[in-house]
């Protein structure tokens, strides 16, 4: 895959650049037609969870440095802050049911001494029952995390991509006007 081209901030920024300014121009009027002006905008869902709104501020600060915090990406980075919200629950969930399963053990290890044979018997079968009803839970959790990992990776590959064909989008030389007048030409028949 080719290299994207610059856009027209960096080109100005490095002084240099085998295009003309008329080239110039034309990428700067194409960059522009493509954003809305607008700053993008955190969503209330977004404002009230407080690892949603860290990370709306992060991404907005790093969209901000490439001038790309534009309002077209607000409904895509609202989403993904949403979801990287919910994928640390989801693990922060995982990890207090691994650090119950724990407990658990730790417990049953040391009520043992107390138990007959017996009634050791009926506890340890309630214990097993208890930790594989937990692990399946545990497993349940890391593969509801693991949807929404893929998610997050989603949207980042589709916003990155959309970031870069934009830049793509944008025609690197200006149309050559006299080869456009030949064409009309020819084709209306005065092609002589």
């Amino acid at each position: 895959m080719p290299t994207p081209t610059k856009p027209f901030s960096v080109l100005k920024s490095e002084g240099k650049s085998h295009r003309t300014k008329k080239e110039l121009k034309m990428r700067e009027q194409g960059e522009k037609a493509l954003s809305t002006g607008t700053v993008l905008r955190e969503r209330r869902e977004v404002k009230k969870n407080k690892v949603a709104h860290k990370e709306f501020k992060r991404i907005n600060e790093l969209l901000s440095s490439i001038e790309k915090n534009d309002a077209i990406y607000e409904a895509v980075i609202n989403r993904y802050c949403i979801l990287y919200a919910e994928c640390i629950d989801l693990e922060d969930k995982r990890e207090s049911m691994y650090d119950l399963i724990e407990d658990l053990k730790e417990q049953f290890e040391n009520s043992k001494e107390y138990l007959e044979d017996e009634e050791l018997a009926k506890e340890t079968r309630k214990f097993a029952s208890s930790i594989s009803d937990l692990t399946k839970s545990m497993i349940e959790i890391d593969r509801q995390v693991q949807q929404k990992r893929k998610m997050l990776l989603d949207i980042e590959k589709e916003n990155i991509m959309t970031i870069a064909s934009a830049l793509r989008v944008i025609p690197k030389k200006p149309e050559n006007d006299s080869a456009k007048e030949t064409i009309l030409k020819v084709l209306s028949g005065n092609g002589d």
